[in-house]
């Protein structure tokens, strides 16, 4: 039976896909908290999201085969029993070979929620509406990196930091509640050879030797690189070059996010009259002319707030154009094989985002320079990729 698309099913893989960042920013407040109560350094306790990311990015490659094989909806419900009970084993952690091992867990049963959410928008919705779907998901799941710092520092301060993990914990019951109640299956074509290795492998060259699918990929790779590296370099720059009050750079975070929701509101509001393939291109150009000002700024040796804020405005409303569309594009063409491209495309894009977060965090101590390099050689990427693809 078809599932029929409802605003009920949109919240869910909005949950479903908000659970990535969640896991991550919800927690930020409270590392300090942890390094202390746990009796190690801020190096140890980073040790805690590193882990994370990596079992994040990993576990993509084969949650989406397994999604392929069994169906969506009983990998879903696994994936969040899984992100329940680490959760809780977080909450109760008394060391940090402890925590850490429990976020590894954690994160293995986080990256269903983001792939599959994908996956069952390219089943439900079809290649032309998926587009305008994923616009409006992430215009929703962007409010998580701006609210969960907030309400993990307010629940840290007012509880201690067991208290974020409690609340995940909480969250991932309700998923379950709310998977078992109200998702059917979307899957209609299962395919039982999904889980042998030379069929994964055999899945996989088949969508790199895809010139569609390998173009959105990598300029989703470049729009990812130049989010992680903002995010990772910007408490560095907004606090440490220009002497901002943790108050004062969530504002200013806040304002950049404001941005990237543009960018997917009007991704949204324009997919059907424009097209995911026009609108990733406004965003690329988009991207490359302010990551190019971003840059020539910071080279000119402008030392202000607004000559970081006022170019990544426009960065981050670019990503907003850029990645529902580049997704939609990727998956358009693989109804039988959905889970295994958007696990594909979640795992280099995570990968490379991630190395080039890594890398601006620690060269920021003294210039926003290495942050403006990174940001507008990933969107000039992007732009690259995108004039040398196809053209259908």
């Amino acid at each position: 039976m078809a599932v029929t698309p409802s605003s009920l099913l949109a919240a869910l893989i909005v949950a479903l896909t908000a659970l990535g960042p969640l896991s991550t920013d919800f927690y930020l407040p409270s590392l300090p908290a942890i390094a202390d109560a746990l009796g190690t350094d801020s190096a140890g306790v980073q040790l805690t999201l590193s882990v994370y990311l990596l079992g994040f990015g990993t576990g993509q490659l084969v949650i989406g085969p397994l999604s392929d094989r069994y169906g969506r909806r009983p990998v879903l419900l696994w994936g969040m029993a899984v992100f329940l009970v680490a959760s809780a084993a977080c909450a109760f952690a008394h060391s940090l070979e402890a925590l850490v091992a429990a976020r590894l867990l954690q994160a293995l049963g986080a990256c269903t929620g983001p792939v599959l959410g994908r996956a069952v928008v390219r089943d439900v919705y079809g290649p032309q509406e998926s587009a305008r779907v994923l616009s409006h998901v992430s215009t929703a799941t962007a409010l998580a990196p701006l609210l969960a710092p907030m309400l993990g520092g307010w629940l840290t301060s007012g509880f201690g930091w067991r208290a974020t993990f409690v609340v995940l914990t909480l969250y991932a019951a309700l998923l379950i509640v709310l998977l078992w109640r109200a998702l059917q299956e979307t899957n209609a074509h299962p395919d039982p050879q999904a889980l042998q290795p030379a069929r994964m492998l055999a899945n996989y060259r088949t969508l790199l030797a895809d010139p569609n699918y390998r173009t959105a990929l990598l300029v989703g790779c470049g729009a990812f690189a130049a989010l992680f590296a903002f995010i990772s370099g910007s408490p560095f720059v907004y606090i440490g070059l220009y002497g901002m009050s943790p108050e004062q750079m969530g504002l200013a975070f806040g304002v950049n996010v404001t941005g990237f929701m543009l960018g997917t509101i009007l991704s949204a509001r324009l997919s059907r009259r424009i097209g995911p393939a026009r609108l990733m291109r406004h965003g690329v150009l988009l991207g490359a002319v302010s990551g190019t000002l971003l840059a020539g700024l910071a080279l000119a040796g402008v030392v202000h707030p607004a000559a970081v804020m006022v170019p990544m405005w426009g960065v981050t409303a670019a990503i907003g154009l850029t990645l529902p569309n580049a997704t939609a594009l990727g998956l358009a063409g693989y109804p039988k094989m959905a889970g295994a491209a958007a696990s594909l495309m979640g795992f280099v894009q995570m990968g490379l985002g991630a190395g080039a977060g890594m890398v601006v965090g620690h060269g920021v101590q003294d210039s926003a320079l290495p942050l403006a390099l990174m940001v507008a050689g990933a969107m000039l990427f992007s732009l690259l990729v995108w004039a040398l693809g196809p053209r259908r």
